[in-house]
């Protein structure tokens, strides 16, 4: 078996289908880069951490007679392969226009991806619903021959983990009571990042962080383009304000599955989660980049859009409490549950193989092993009129944009925080795991005199403390940044209570030393 990838996309769906085979002893799978692709960069590096240590060059490749081939997208010189050529899509169906000669025609559907000289390429066409046959047979009717209408593998292994939803928001450290949001942005300039590489920052800002948690799910073809350290360096602002940048390029798909909302563009993860019944919200939706018979393209003419200048916790809820799924979504695939049967006697046909006699299995997605960053600096707003106070925590990155910072908040910020000027300005400074708290609490309070409380953390617990006088917390459920705030307005002994988004969380202050001090001026923006 040949398997060609033409960049860590395609690859990513090759592994949704490699699994129907690769445990059989009688078929060896070689891997090959045609190279063909303008995101070719980092796919060795995707495949080596899959333990694939040898990729055979292309040349080498066309030069032998496997027999059977496998692609997950179209490009370069597949007519040269000596072997039946099956080509699934690489997302959701084919959608998108992709120039070609001064043409604008759909990407996978037409003939310029699937002749060469007036002949078909590929032998096997795997389309996931017949809506896909009909503009294929429209577009390229000498193709129609070849489709295979399969069934989606991606989005069968998603619906077989949506059993598991809850496992996979709490492997994600999603509480009860909050909404994990997901960003995901295709590439390109109409994309949601391309469009406004800001708009992650700004809706962190804007989100309380008890009740939202935002993961961003970036197309592999940005940093295909710009490598990965270059978008790690771009959205280390979005890190430092708790968003999590999904890591692997596998790990799209179970956030979907535990995700409550999704805020996207034209690109199939925006599609994917909506046919899973998850409210979606267009931030981009370039109508004029895809063919507007498709499936994408009528998403994009009746999904709701993100007022990107409007607050955007009410848009969110909103979305929430009105969704209602849409009937385009049926198109996803015409064969929920059977793409891994109808794939694997397809493939075994062109290897002239009997298939195992084991029934085609639906593999889980991958329960995530990451954790969401913590936001080390935090404006935080405490209500004390409410009972027990109320607590809201921001990032402080809204700092940057008075427009954005709420009224009456306070800054704490943690000693892992790099951002000097953050630490000149914090109200509530912050570290954990130190030899003497009482100590360090001291001395630190001395050398910012602009601090109104400290507090650290050692192997017994919590202590926080001003110039003269020290309290023990303890080890609390509430976030420490939220209950350090709530100290600088009541810091008497006994048992104090807090309310954060929808939880109520209860501390018991222990005094270890006498007097007080007064709550500080909260940070108000410019002017």
């Amino acid at each position: 078996m040949l398997a060609v990838v033409h960049n860590t996309t395609a690859a990513t769906r090759l592994f949704d289908i490699l699994p129907l085979f690769a445990e059989d002893p009688r078929i060896q799978t070689v891997f090959t880069c045609p190279g063909s692709s303008a995101f070719t960069a980092g796919t060795t590096e995707f495949l080596a951490r899959a333990g694939i240590g040898e990729v055979l060059p292309w040349a080498q490749a066309v030069r032998r007679t496997p027999d059977f081939a496998i692609a997950a997208s179209y490009g370069g010189d597949l007519h040269e392969i000596k072997a039946p050529l099956m080509v699934v899509p690489h997302g959701m169906g084919y959608n998108k226009y992709l120039e070609h000669h001064g043409q604008q025609p759909v990407f996978g559907l037409s003939s310029p991806w699937l002749l060469h000289r007036g002949e078909l390429v590929p032998s096997i066409i795997v389309l996931s619903h017949p809506e896909q046959l009909a503009r294929l047979t429209d577009a390229c009717p000498q193709a129609a021959r070849a489709a295979l209408v399969a069934g989606d593998p991606c989005f069968d292994r998603m619906l077989a983990s949506l059993p598991l939803r809850e496992t996979y928001r709490q492997a994600f450290g999603i509480g009860p009571r909050q909404r994990l949001v997901v960003i995901s942005s295709t590439w390109g300039d109409s994309s949601l990042y391309g469009k406004d590489p800001g708009l992650i920052r700004r809706l962190a800002a804007r989100l309380d962080l008890d009740r939202y948690r935002l993961a961003v799910a970036l197309h592999p073809n940005i940093a295909g383009r710009h490598s990965r350290w270059q978008v790690r360096q771009w959205l280390s602002d979005c890190e430092r304000a708790g968003v999590l940048v999904l890591p692997s390029e596998e790990l799209w798909a179970p956030a979907l599955v535990a995700a409550d909302l999704t805020i996207g563009d034209h690109g199939s993860v925006s599609f994917y989660s909506a046919a899973l019944g998850t409210p979606l919200l267009l931030a981009s939706a370039p109508e004029h980049k895809v063919d507007p018979r498709s499936p994408i393209g009528q998403l994009l003419a009746v999904a709701p859009k993100l007022d990107r200048q409007a607050e955007p916790a009410p848009q969110l809820e909103r979305a929430l409490v009105e969704h209602e799924r849409s009937p385009i979504t049926r198109l996803t695939t015409s064969r929920p549950g059977q793409s891994a049967k109808a794939l694997r006697e397809a493939i075994y046909r062109g290897l002239d193989l009997p298939a195992p006699r084991t029934p085609a299995e639906t593999w889980l997605l991958p329960v995530p092993t990451v954790s969401f960053p913590s936001a080390h600096a935090q404006l935080i707003d405490v209500d004390m009129t409410t009972n027990p106070p109320t607590v809201t925590r921001y990032p402080a990155d809204a700092l940057r944009e008075p427009q954005l910072l709420p009224e009456n908040v306070h800054l704490v910020v943690h000693t892992r925080e790099t951002n000097t000027r953050l630490l000149d300005l914090a109200d509530i400074v912050l570290h954990d795991r130190i030899c003497d708290p009482a100590h360090w609490i001291a001395r630190t309070l001395r050398e910012l005199p602009g601090c109104h409380l400290a507090v650290a953390r050692d192997e017994r617990g919590w202590m926080a403390g001003d110039a003269e006088r020290l309290l023990s917390l303890g080890e609390p459920t509430a976030p420490i940044p939220a209950l350090a705030a709530r100290l600088l307005y009541d810091r008497e002994p006994g048992l104090s209570r807090i309310r954060l988004g929808d939880e109520v969380h209860t501390v018991r202050l222990t005094e270890l030393t006498p007097t007080r001090q007064a709550a500080p001026e909260p940070i108000r923006p410019a002017g």
